[in-house]
């Protein structure tokens, strides 16, 4: 804790939510931690600041407890020299082949019919294949709650009468009135060209006087009152060059910079004067004063005498779309030509020069009050009667989905909903409903409407599942698609057998099954699989153990069933030894273990977690 370099928890701890340290704990010269600081504050501290500072010290013994004994599971993993030699070989070692592939998608899933008997023999020979968490599924209708017409009609009427107060307000009272009554709590100080401003308002904003206000009006229900606010001509475009001051703290700024802001304002004024005055040339206070690196940007070795964005501080022609900060912009288009003006931005104090400027345009900035139409609650209450009806009349899940049905309402399913889960797609602030999920059985409806952000639900449990292996009938989907897949299989693997009994090559053997053959360079054991086959990792296997010139047995793969043939193989270039290999799997071991010996100390000790029913 009182050291040069303390423990990271120490150093969140003293920080800000920007990751900033505080001062009261940071060394004046170097901004890092004080040893000296921390001594002088645990001398001096409260009551309260002793019982927290406990608390941190507990924390941190507890996390360089799991620090170390991970470190010590670290230092214990090890990779022999023969099993790094083994993966580098076998990684290393690369073969041609040639390879026959037919995909189960050649046979439609629809024309195969699995028995009960079938699907209930793979399901009894492969009960790993269908190990599952616990989760539930949760099916409901929702009930939106939306502003009825009269709240509408309400809500503009108070609006308008905003509009007369905004009418009244001076512009300096602007800013702090919108900001009061807006919802979005936001005064607009861009500048609008015609075109970006809501349709709803553009055509009035560039004909009419500044003061003039204009609404309410509705845009995707938000009720809107505006007001022009002022109003200008700028170029559409403009040449500039700029002398870049910047100061301590300033973005971007150099490390060895000290000035402050404010002696940064007084040499960016002290430049223009000179400038103004012409006691100096524009080029030589760039080379002497400017902090802007494109400054330095080298001339085209080809052609000295082209135009080099940003070098002696020239930027060229911008525009109202170019990517520099609305600050800079506005200085270049605003002004006329042969304006010398200081402009502030975040980067420091601007000195720019307007070369040559075209075109013109008006701009406009207009303040706008936004307030969203929401339900009154005589609305909201009509709405939950009716939801709360419908939740009443159809209190088993058979009646639910009847109703649904006959109503032909919209119904909505979340599935495989964990207990630790959080949220639930479409549904606001969910954990109080994952939380009855797990506490209700299978079939239970929602006793009455709830309310979840801006809707009311009505849902009901159709599918619980537990951990361990899912029952048949809750695997029959995805085991139907299994035991398809096999039969496919089988078919295609007495095809192939049929074509690989003569022997023969590979080419002939495509014939026959009126398949492409495909060639493949460069497989080796770490391969994934084959352009048409990119998951096939038995047919990897198969190569890797295959002698060159063999016509494989069929392999039954996770997209299809093929046969192989290695044509060449290259083997690995011989090495001295394999310590390069050793440690490179020896680390990729170790990158698992911070959170891989978390997760199974947790299975061992046999944890399950249900934190969601108590926060």
């Amino acid at each position: 804790l009182m050291t040069e370099h303390p423990h990271q928890a120490l150093v969140r701890n003293l920080s800000d939510q920007q990751g900033k340290l505080s001062p009261m704990f940071a060394d004046p010269q170097t901004g890092q931690v004080s040893p000296k600081k921390i001594k002088e504050f645990i001398a001096k501290m409260t009551d309260q600041q002793e019982g927290e500072w406990t608390k941190l010290e507990e924390y941190i013994r507890k996390v360089r407890t799991v620090e170390k004994y991970n470190n010590l599971i670290k230092k214990g993993l090890y990779v022999p020299a023969a099993f790094a030699k083994k993966d580098y070989i076998a990684q290393n070692s690369n073969s041609t082949i040639k390879y026959v592939f037919k995909s189960y998608k050649a046979i439609a899933d629809s024309t195969i019919k699995p028995t009960d008997a079938e699907l209930q023999k793979y399901y009894n020979e492969h009960q790993n294949e269908f190990k599952q968490e616990a989760s539930r599924k949760f099916e409901y209708v929702t009930y939106d709650i939306a502003p009825s017409q009269e709240d509408i009609d309400n809500a503009t009427k108070n609006m308008a009468k905003l509009a007369d107060e905004f009418k009244s307000k001076k512009v300096s009272e602007d800013s702090s009135f919108v900001v009061a009554e807006a919802d979005s709590r936001n005064f607009d100080m861009q500048w609008h060209t015609t075109g970006t401003l809501s349709p709803q308002i553009n055509d009035q904003m560039f004909s009419a006087e500044v003061g003039t206000v204009v609404g309410p009006y509705n845009e995707n229900g938000v009720l809107k009152i505006s007001k022009l606010e002022a109003e200008k001509n700028s170029a559409d475009s403009a040449h500039v060059r700029h002398i870049l001051i910047t100061y301590k703290g300033a973005d971007r700024a150099p490390g060895n910079v000290t000035r402050t802001k404010e002696q940064a304002k007084s040499l960016a004024d002290s430049i223009k004067t000179l400038l103004k005055t012409k006691k100096g040339k524009f080029e030589d206070l760039v080379a002497k004063y400017s902090e802007d690196p494109g400054k330095n940007t080298p001339a085209d070795a080809k052609d000295p005498k082209k135009f080099v964005m940003g070098r002696n501080g020239d930027y060229g022609w911008l525009n109202a779309k170019s990517g520099f900060v609305e600050p800079f912009k506005d200085a270049g288009l605003d002004n006329k030509k042969g304006d010398i003006v200081v402009a502030e931005a975040q980067f420091g104090f601007h000195i720019i020069e307007v070369l040559d400027t075209k075109g013109s345009q008006k701009k406009v900035r207009v303040s706008t009050i936004d307030s969203k139409v929401s339900a009154s609650a005589k609305t909201m209450q009509s709405i939950f009667v009716i939801a709360n009806k419908f939740a009443g009349e159809n209190n088993t899940n058979d009646l639910f989905q009847k109703a649904v049905a006959a109503n032909k309402m919209n119904k909505r399913v979340a599935d495989n909903i964990k207990e630790s889960d959080k949220t639930i797609n479409g549904i606001e602030g969910a954990k109080p409903l994952i939380r009855w999920i797990y506490e209700n059985k299978k079939g239970m409806v929602f006793p009455e409407a709830e309310q979840y952000g801006e809707k009311y639900i009505v849902g009901v449990i159709t599918e619980v599942k537990e951990k361990g292996i899912a029952t048949f009938e809750q695997a029959k989907d995805e085991l139907t698609a299994k035991v398809i897949k096999e039969k496919k299989a089988e078919k295609y693997i007495a095809e192939f057998d049929e074509a690989v009994k003569g022997g023969g090559a590979i080419d002939a053997m495509a014939t026959k099954l009126k398949l492409p053959m495909t060639q493949q360079p460069n497989i080796n054991f770490g391969s994934a699989g084959v352009p048409d086959a990119p998951n096939e990792h038995a047919l990897i296997g198969t190569v890797a153990g295959l002698k060159p010139n063999v016509v494989s047995k069929p392999i039954k793969g996770n997209d299809g069933v093929m046969i192989v043939v290695v044509e060449s193989r290259t083997d690995a270039p011989a090495q001295k030894d394999y310590k390069a290999q050793q440690t490179q799997q020896a680390s990729a071991m170790q990158s698992r273990v911070d959170y891989e010996v978390y997760d199974a100390l947790k299975k061992a000790a046999n944890v399950t977690d249900h934190l969601i029913r108590f926060y």
